[in-house]
């Protein structure tokens, strides 16, 4: 069996800017979307022949806006990927959306191209909410979004939400999951508000936009926990819940290291053992992959020790957690001193240990960056004094 391979296609454009937002986007350049077309399928069928032993089992199309890129445009991307890579029959292949881009034909269109998972970046059922935040759609969009998509025959259907908005209470954020709840999806994703530095949005913090408390905000995903739990929903990461069988496989690839490569500008590639990036530049990534010239803007062999790092990281994010079978045999690596911090965090209540696993509680989620950073200390920690002893058997030779 081949190893199995994910690709992420990234589509910068998009209606208008949120304030929020720190991805890598663009408003007003649609004229640049058949130049990035072309660009973009002429680097598709470039990178294929490195992957040919792979078979891809996800795809999916972030942003921007991919929904405003044109159901056209996505049809003929989806056949070039399905062309050129050896796309398996069960593939998921997911398409982000605005609710205010995509309608009954688009979705047929989309559906029969063969996407087969939708997620929506509703982000909250307030339309006041909505504007403060210049999201281009209201609450009734979402809901109209909501019933094309499932016209259109996607049963498989995210919801994107944001708690933590300016001038947002615990009643509003309630009423938001009441109201998306009522919509029957199949997936919810929860976040809470992260003002990134130079967006708009935290500019006006800067100048006294009030956001709620962490003792609010950590109610908030509290409740969100239990209240989804109580609607079916499994929670499997730190921010996103699921119904049966309808966790996003594309996303648990990043969380499990599993390889994957990214086509457009901004996008990252975790693949042959080496991580890669590209340049963040709408022009010089049309430019470069068009007369061949560099688009790269990182590239790095990750060593041994940094997977590890990795693993702690990305997989105490997930209810899965981490185990000590695989943490040794995948890194040869000393368990005991994590277990010792482990220890420690289970009679906080900010662990469980079940089934030889380890993993973070709803009280844990809330201080993970906290505890996850102290856990990767001491793994750095306990990898010096392995390697010191070695250097004193091993001392540096005086050669040139």
């Amino acid at each position: 069996m081949s190893d199995q391979l994910g690709i992420y296609i990234h589509i910068p454009f998009c209606r208008s800017k949120c304030d929020y937002c720190d991805f890598y986007s663009l408003s007003g350049r649609e004229a640049d979307m058949d130049r990035y077309q072309k660009a973009l399928l002429a680097h598709i069928k470039e990178t294929a022949p490195h992957a040919k032993g792979n078979e891809v089992d996800t795809i999916y199309f972030g942003g921007g806006t991919p929904s405003y890129y044109g159901a056209h445009r996505l049809k003929i991307l989806l056949t070039t990927l399905r062309k050129h890579f050896r796309v398996c029959k069960d593939a998921e292949i997911t398409l982000e959306a605005n609710p205010d881009s995509v309608d009954l034909r688009s979705l047929k269109q989309l559906r029969r191209a063969g996407f087969n998972r939708i997620s929506l970046g509703v982000q909250s059922a307030c339309d006041a909410h909505l504007r403060d935040l210049h999201r281009p759609h209201d609450f009734q969009q979402t809901q109209d979004a909501v019933a094309a998509a499932r016209g259109a025959g996607f049963d498989n259907l995210s919801l994107d939400l944001i708690y933590g908005l300016p001038g947002q209470d615990m009643t509003a954020w309630q009423d938001t999951l009441e109201q998306v709840l009522a919509l029957g999806p199949d997936h919810l994703s929860c976040y809470g508000l992260k003002v990134e530095d130079g967006t708009p949005l935290s500019h006006r913090v800067a100048h006294g936009l009030a956001l709620p408390d962490d003792d609010l905000q950590a109610d908030m995903y509290l409740y969100t926990v239990d209240r989804l739990a109580q609607a079916g929903f499994a929670q499997y990461e730190i921010s996103n819940f699921a119904q049966p069988g309808r966790e996003s496989r594309h996303n648990l690839r990043y969380w499990f290291t599993r390889p994957y490569i990214g086509f457009g500008p901004g996008a990252h590639s975790d693949f042959g053992g080496r991580r890669y990036s590209f340049v963040r530049d709408l022009d010089a990534y049309i430019d470069g992959v068009l007369n061949g010239s560099n688009i790269i803007d990182s590239s790095d062999l990750i060593p041994q020790r940094e997977r590890s790092g990795e693993y702690l990281m990305l997989r105490l994010r997930t209810t899965h957690g981490i185990e000590e079978w695989e943490y040794r045999r995948t890194y040869y690596m000393n368990f005991a001193p994590l277990e010792e911090l482990l220890l420690s965090y289970r009679r906080l209540g900010f662990t469980v240990q079940e089934n030889g696993r380890w993993r973070l509680t709803p009280k844990g989620f809330l201080l993970s960056n906290q505890l996850i950073g102290l856990l990767m200390e001491r793994q750095e920690q306990s990898s010096l004094e392995t390697l010191l002893p070695r250097l004193r058997r091993e001392p540096l030779s005086n050669k040139e």
